[in-house]
């Protein structure tokens, strides 16, 4: 792959792990913070090493069982997949029709379940602090890891994709440390859906060149231009992502018009 590829991949690890980075801060930081920092910071722990086996684990079962051909099939379509997730929320927060992410409001719920929910101690530790800690870092982490090894594999440059993933990493951890709050301040809405565009193309690209597998070769396709079709895609992609943000917009106007009608009703 060319050098603005290659950056590009960069990018999209770099920016895709903050955004998994951020939403596990926020909830270690609610457990540290009314269950204790102790049995908060052992979970996070405990999801690291977890996850460094499933790492090892699920990279060794890809490169060893699969041809080059069905491994960028079967990630394409996989990255694909993750990425219109992305999108079609993204999609939705910008028309209208689901409400933006909010790191405060989701570090106020899980402040108030960890209030509310009973002691107990496990091992000399905050049981429930504890386990939040490890599912909300493990599956946040899962999502990263699936990231760096699809974009590492496919495009030859493991090393850069975990640098990039690591990167995002210190930042978070940097400016969480610091700030001993949610990082309320960096744009989510809009990186996931700018992520979202570019797993979608990636997912895309790979996916296309993965069909060579039903070929009588066996060998992967090469996409007319190469790495210059991300171009194109990336375009189409934005293009279908606006056309349908207009299209649900209309549709959320003449619903925001209804309930307020409603409301005003009602307190009539």
């Amino acid at each position: 792959m060319g050098s603005s590829t290659t950056w590009a991949l960069l990018l999209a690890v770099f920016f895709a792990a903050v955004v998994e980075f951020v939403e596990a801060l926020t909830i270690v930081l609610a457990m540290g913070i009314t269950r204790g920092w102790r049995s908060a910071l052992a979970g996070t722990g405990a999801a690291v090493v977890a996850l460094a086996a499933f790492t090892a684990a699920a990279g060794y079962a890809i490169t060893r069982w699969l041809p080059e051909s069905a491994l960028q099939l079967t990630i394409g379509t996989l990255l694909l997949i993750f990425g219109l997730q992305w999108l079609r929320k993204g999609i939705l927060r910008y028309s209208g029709l689901k409400a933006m992410h909010d790191e405060a409001e989701i570090f106020e719920k899980e402040t108030m379940a960890a209030t509310a929910a009973q002691p107990e101690s496990r091992f000399g530790l905050d049981w429930f602090g504890f386990v939040v800690s490890f599912k909300g870092v493990f599956l946040e982490g899962v999502e990263i890891v699936f990231i760096v090894i699809t974009f590492g594999l496919n495009a030859h440059h493991m090393p850069a994709a975990i640098a990039a993933a690591a990167a995002a990493g210190l930042v978070v951890i940097t400016a969480g440390a610091l700030a001993r709050r949610p990082l309320t301040e960096i744009p989510e809405n809009t990186l996931k859906f700018g992520v979202g565009l570019l797993l979608s193309t990636f997912g895309t690209f790979w996916a296309g060149e993965g069909l060579g597998l039903f070929a009588k070769s066996g060998q992967s396709f090469a996409w007319p231009g190469k790495d210059l079709a991300l171009l194109v895609i990336l375009a189409i992609w934005a293009v279908v992502a606006r056309v349908l943000m207009l299209a649900f917009r209309r549709r959320a106007v003449p619903a925001q018009t209804a309930a307020e009608t409603v409301s005003v009703t009602e307190g009539a």
